[in-house]
């Protein structure tokens, strides 16, 4: 995993070019908590390493960070501690993007460790949202691109459930 501190944020890239500030946004995630993914760290973090469905070299090194966070303090997981690794992972997946060969050690581990926290996570009293988060993680942490696509896209589970059933 690439420390935080470490120069080599400022030789890799974000949407918004050099990724300098997106150590400082990774470092926000010990203690944050989240409403929506347009809290602060996360709308930053969105926005630089998966916006429209691209990814960058910061992506691929901001990852092990935001999967570290959650493993050290799995009480306070939100979505976006899932959905924006799977995000990633599905949109490398989709456009082949190279991971740089420095990160992939870290980047593969990182999301290794996803279905295991999900499944440390998981409680009775999840949401329908941070449920279908962690299941979407697990299946891009998996190899399964197409049903983790499938979970992030699922906004009406009812009405598809209808739909399934022919009603």
């Amino acid at each position: 995993m690439l420390a935080l501190d470490d120069p080599a944020w400022t030789r890799l890239t974000c949407a918004h070019g050099i990724a300098r500030g997106v150590p400082a946004l990774l470092a926000q995630l010990d203690g944050a908590t989240e409403e929506h993914a347009h809290s602060p760290p996360w709308q930053g973090l969105w926005a630089a390493l998966c916006d429209a469905g691209r990814v960058h070299p910061a992506s691929f090194a901001a990852v092990p960070h935001i999967v570290a966070a959650l493993a050290e303090a799995p009480e306070r997981a939100c979505p976006s501690h899932f959905v924006l690794p799977a995000s990633v992972e599905l949109a490398r997946a989709a456009c082949d993007a190279e991971i740089p060969e420095a990160l992939i050690d870290g980047y593969v581990a990182a999301l290794a460790r996803l279905p295991l926290l999900a499944g440390l996570v998981a409680a009775p009293d999840w949401d329908e949202t941070l449920c279908a988060a962690a299941l979407a993680a697990t299946a891009a942490a998996t190899g399964q691109h197409a049903l983790a696509e499938l979970l992030l896209e699922a906004d009406d589970v009812q009405g598809a459930l209808a739909w399934l059933r022919g009603g």
